[in-house]
């Protein structure tokens, strides 16, 4: 997979993997070209691997926003045997920055739920940019009944920046609404799986991310606010966003740490955008596995596991700290 325009921090790396595929591109190389471009190969591999593995909480959102990253719709075409969309609220309309229907993860008939960006401009402007309005989150809520009644485990896929701000979807009361998935999900009487796959942003991301088990990509965040939100509250400016996410603990190391998700799973080298292939492999193979084993659990049990992880999140002790 092309990995595209670089971000500010790769311009080096794409530098070399623009010279890669220009020797690769040469019909009979020589065998000096096979061995620069073997030489290209690992000196690219290698700087991939030192950069990513020190990305800071700032180069973490980039590398989650990249333009190649794999959306939910890829996934579903990619990870998933069939799907078949299933659109509308029956109150308002179809929203496009929710994606839901039926599919099938090898013996696993499963519903599935997924923010969604867009590829292009148009698409883009027709999914909101990835921010759901109240009717997306009732389209979800009307799968999520339909999954409980034919006893379908629930996938949910999260990428988006936050539910949509604006005044027509206040009016029809987007913070309501995302309260009631919360906690229909808190309830469902299914098994639930959560991956957050790209931006994990506000009560966008938390509508559909009550789950049984929660896990996020490894380049992915998940947080209360976006960092330019968070520097726009705190330092008045956007431009302080770096900083915002050097605050909020948002990366998949500090949400494992905090207890917030259960699973981190690692992408490709470079991350999920230069190889959507191996990354869709990596979460297929996480997502057939944790099936299998909420699929043993009793519902009874499986309701009040759901319950007690979330009530514990946020917990701390107010007092003096023990030498």
């Amino acid at each position: 997979m092309d990995a595209g325009p670089g971000l500010e921090f790769e311009r080096e790396i794409v530098k070399l993997e623009n010279q890669v595929g220009e020797l690769e591109r040469v019909a009979d190389r020589s065998a000096a070209q096979e061995a620069d471009l073997r030489e290209l190969r690992q000196t690219v591999n290698e700087q991939l691997r030192e950069v990513y593995s020190h990305l800071t909480p700032w180069q973490t959102v980039q590398v989650s926003r990249h333009q190649n990253r794999p959306y939910t719709r890829d996934y579903l075409q990619l990870v998933f045997d069939d799907f078949v969309e299933l659109h509308g609220d029956k109150h308002f309309g179809d929203d496009r920055a929710m994606l839901t229907g039926f599919a099938k993860l090898d013996r696993f008939k499963v519903m599935m739920i997924g923010h969604q960006k867009g590829r292009t401009y148009k698409e883009r402007a027709a999914c909101h940019f990835g921010c759901a309005h109240p009717e997306g989150y009732r389209k979800a809520m009307r799968k999520m009944a339909m999954a409980e009644k034919y006893k379908l485990p629930l996938i949910c896929f999260i990428d988006t920046p936050g539910a949509y701000p604006g005044i027509g979807a206040e009016e029809r009361g987007q913070a309501q609404v995302i309260a009631e998935s919360m906690f229909k999900m808190s309830r469902l009487r299914t098994p639930v799986i959560c991956v957050v796959i790209g931006e994990g942003g506000s009560g966008g991301a938390l509508g559909i991310g009550v789950g049984d088990r929660v896990a996020v990509l490894k380049n992915a965040y998940y947080s209360v606010i976006s960092p330019e939100g968070c520097a726009g509250i705190l330092w008045k400016s956007h431009q302080y966003a770096p900083n915002a996410a050097d605050s909020l603990r948002f990366t998949s190391g500090d949400l494992k740490k905090l207890g917030v998700v259960d699973d981190v799973i690692d992408e490709p080298l470079g991350g999920a955008h230069r190889d959507h292939h191996q990354m869709a492999s990596r979460l297929k193979t996480y997502l057939s596995r944790t099936l299998a084993e909420l699929e043993a659990i009793p519902m009874d049990e499986l309701i009040e596991s759901r319950y007690k992880k979330f009530r514990k999140m946020g917990v701390y002790l107010d007092g003096a700290v023990e030498a």
